[in-house]
C-alpha cells in the first residue's frame, strides 16, 4: 500500500508493501552470528514435574526458555544506559519509533590494523543533510555478516569525530552493521558512544544506537522511512527489528 504521509513538516509518499527488514535473526545454532566472546544462544524447552514444553516430545505446547545477550547475539538497540553508572532503560527513554533515515555505504579506511569510518567519508556521503537517523552499511558487504563470528576480529568502527558530527547535527538514531561504533578493544573508553550521547556533559536521553544490522547490497543508498521496533525490555539494550521503507518522492 502506497501512502502519502506528513512527518517533520514534510510530505512524502511511502510504499508500505515493500518493507526492508535490516535486522539479523537470532537462532540457537553454532552458526548464529555473535560477538564479545559469548556462548551461543540457548533455546530449550521447559522440563518440570512431568511437564515437557515440546510438542514433538509429547507436550501440549512449545514452551521454551531463551538465554541470550542482546549486545552480542543479534541486532539490538541501546540507549545511553549502556555506558552510564545510572540505570537507564531503552524501553523508558526511546518513545518514538518512526524516523526519516539516510542509508549510506562506506568502505572504512585502513589505519594500521584498524578499519575506520572517518569524518571526511561521512561528509562526502551525507553532505549537509541532518536526518533523524543514519544507517551505515560497511564494505565489503555480503550475507556472511549473518553468521560472522566477530570475537577477536577487530571489526570496523567510527572515528570519534564522526560521532561528534552526528551529535552536532542533531542526528538522534545511529544504525551500523558492526558489533560496535567503537573499537573492539579500546581500554573501555567507548569514545564514540560517549560522543554520540554527549555523556557526561549534556546526555541525550532520547537517542539510540543500533548495532549488528545487515543491509543487502541490492538496497540503494538514499532516503528512507525507518520503523525502529524493539522488544519492551527494561534494560539498556533490547533485541530490535529496524525496518526501512523507501521514500518514493
Amino acid at each position: 500500500m502506497k501512502a502519502t504521509i506528513k512527518h517533520c513538516g514534510k510530505e512524502f509518499e511511502v510504499d508500505f508493501e515493500k518493507p526492508i527488514d535490516i535486522s539479523i535473526p537470532m537462532k540457537a545454532t553454532p552458526q548464529n552470528m555473535k560477538a564479545w566472546y559469548l556462548d551461543p544462544i540457548s533455546i530449550e524447552p521447559v522440563r518440570a514435574d512431568g511437564f515437557i514444553g515440546n510438542v514433538k516430545e509429547g507436550g501440549s505446547v512449545n514452551f521454551r526458555n531463551i538465554q541470550f545477550n542482546p549486545h552480542g547475539h543479534g541486532t539490538h538497540t541501546e540507549c545511553l544506559g549502556h555506558i552510564t553508572k545510572e540505570i537507564y532503560s531503552v524501553n523508558e527513554h526511546i518513545k518514538s519509533f518512526v524516523f526519516t533515515a539516510e542509508l549510506i555505504t562506506i568502505a572504512p579506511k585502513l589505519k594500521g590494523e584498524d578499519q575506520i569510518i572517518t569524518l571526511d567519508q561521512l561528509v562526502d556521503k551525507l553532505g549537509d543533510n541532518s536526518p533523524e537517523a543514519i544507517v551505515f552499511r560497511t564494505l565489503p558487504n555480503n550475507d556472511e555478516k549473518l553468521t560472522r563470528q566477530y570475537s577477536a576480529s577487530n571489526p570496523a568502527y567510527l572515528d570519534v569525530k564522526v560521532a561528534l558530527e552526528l551529535q552536532k547535527r542533531g542526528v538522534k538514531h545511529l544504525l551500523i552493521d558492526t558489533p560496535s561504533v567503537d573499537r573492539e578493544e579500546d581500554g573501555g573508553h567507548l569514545l564514540s558512544h560517549h560522543a554520540f550521547w554527549n555523556v557526561p556533559d549534556n546526555p541525550r536521553m532520547d537517542c539510540s544506537i543500533t548495532e549488528l544490522i545487515y543491509v543487502p547490497n541490492e538496497i540503494k543508498d538514499g532516503s528512507y522511512l525507518l520503523n525502529l521496533g524493539f522488544a519492551s525490555f527494561d534494560n539498556d539494550a533490547s533485541p530490535s527489528k529496524p525496518v526501512l521503507y523507501e521514500i518514493i518522492n
